[in-house]
């Protein structure tokens, strides 16, 4: 952004400055050569009356006096020519002429006034040359020649560039120093404003912006930022307060079901062992998931603790758990799994996504169908996929299928809050992983749990020794 400033108003405003002072720079530079053009022309014209006077009288004495002065003076060469071009008087004792000289003095004889010679550029080095000829009532009788060098102007000219290009330069530092300040003036709510989110984004949520400073707009902007992040923290403690309520109140009726269970068990024979401990491993499992959600709701975080799961036993165990409820509709489960299937994760969020995805199947599952629940590693990651033989989806609906509260138009009668799969995605997303639906050849729907697998050969080697042991 500050890059941007720089570039929209330091750009143009120094092309604009050179542009000026370029222009400026060359003005001046004609105004003082046409000044010295002038002050020539002035110059000779006066030597031009002296000469005729002296050329009347016959007396290079009258008038090479003045000459001598004025070119020790000015530095200038001053040469004054009779009728047949011989140099008659001069400023100095031997005149240098060139052949360019001769025929300017002879056009001036000629009757022809004279015209500046040798103008060149500010920078470059030369002599200016002007010849007039002399005139006695109409007739020529001589002519002056003035040589003067571009010494003196040039060096005036490139002292006020110098002194121009001193000026530009602090003009456009000065223009810096201002977009600098100007850059910081806009941009310094802006960072404020990154540095805020950035905050909440870490969980501190009373990040604010105390200072309105900046242009009317950001000022705008961070007004509508701290509103915004008042409403967040407002709708974060809500939610938080209603989990933290719903599961403390959850608490209650689950510890008076699994004491019913307990009492039930001591009246049923053996033949009920095992559901019965089944029974007791659910009420176990959802005390550790209130309990995550309060932590949750409590410090803003989760304390997953991550340990190495199989997951093929894991799998068998949530095929087990819903046997009663696949058994309602004659739903099978067919297991198939590989053996030393391990990944370092949060066992009890893959139950839950797990969990989320068979209930997904059972709904729709038509009823004597079949259900497969397949454990595997594939291309460096581990997977687990459950496929049921119902409707499906189509194509473009799989993408959406993930969606909270998404529900396929064929299938609003299905109870359903049109959750389960989006939790289980954003389960997956927390430990690293991803979840993909896809749709297999023969109808159905196939949901992939994929789990990355960093340190499970280690761990499964560890286990294979324990179990040796």
């Amino acid at each position: 952004m500050r890059k941007r400033l720089f570039v929209v108003f330091l750009v143009p405003m120094t092309i604009i400055l050179l542009v000026l002072g370029g222009a400026y720079g060359w003005s001046a530079a004609r105004a003082i050569q046409q000044q010295a053009s002038s002050q020539l022309l002035s110059d000779v014209v006066y030597f031009t009356t002296g000469s005729s006077q002296a050329l009347r009288a016959g007396d290079p004495a009258m008038i090479e006096t003045e000459l001598r002065r004025y070119g020790s003076l000015y530095g200038a060469q001053v040469v004054v020519f009779d009728r047949s071009g011989a140099v008659w008087a001069s400023s100095v004792r031997t005149p240098i002429l060139s052949e360019a000289s001769a025929d300017e003095v002879s056009l001036a004889l000629s009757g022809r006034r004279g015209e500046l010679v040798g103008e060149r550029l500010p920078w470059a080095k030369g002599e200016t040359v002007i010849v007039e000829p002399v005139f006695d009532d109409g007739s020529v009788i001589g002519a002056v020649r003035i040589s003067a060098s571009t010494e003196a102007p040039r060096r005036e000219i490139l002292t006020q560039w110098a002194a121009l290009l001193a000026v530009s330069a602090l003009i456009i530092v000065a223009l810096v120093w201002a977009v600098n300040r100007l850059a910081r003036w806009v941009l310094r709510p802006l960072h404020r404003l990154d540095s805020a989110m950035a905050a909440i984004e870490h969980g501190e949520m009373g990040a604010r912006i105390d200072d309105e400073t900046g242009p009317p707009e950001a000022r705008r902007m961070v007004r509508m930022f701290n509103q915004m992040a008042d409403e967040i923290e407002r709708v974060m403690t809500r939610q938080q307060e209603f989990v933290m309520n719903a599961s403390h109140e959850l608490r209650n009726p689950l510890g008076a079901l699994l004491m019913r269970v307990e009492y039930l068990a001591t009246g049923l024979d053996e033949g009920w062992i095992d559901d019965i401990e089944n029974a007791r491993e659910e009420g176990r499992r959802m005390t550790r998931i209130l309990d995550t959600l309060l932590n949750v709701a409590r410090d803003g975080k989760s304390d997953s603790a991550f340990v190495a799961v199989d997951l093929a036993d894991l799998a068998d165990e949530r095929a087990s758990a819903w046997h009663d409820r696949a058994a309602d509709g004659w739903v099978v489960f067919h297991t198939r799994t590989e053996p030393g299937v391990f990944a370092v994760t949060d066992r009890m969020a893959v139950e839950t996504a797990l969990d989320a995805i068979i209930d997904n199947a059972l709904k729709f599952a038509p009823r004597g169908s079949v259900i497969d629940l397949t454990v595997a590693s594939v291309d460096g990651a581990h997977t687990i996929s459950v496929r049921d033989r119902g409707r499906g989806l189509e194509p473009e609906q799989l993408e959406q299928a993930t969606g909270r509260f998404w529900r396929s138009p064929q299938d609003q009668n299905v109870p359903g809050s049109g959750l389960g799969l989006a939790i289980a995605s954003d389960l997956l997303d927390a430990l690293g992983g991803s979840l993909t639906l896809s749709s297999p050849e023969g109808g159905g729907l196939e949901v992939t749990l994929r789990l990355p697998a960093s340190g499970g050969a280690g761990i499964a080697d560890q286990e294979a020794e324990g179990r040796d042991a």
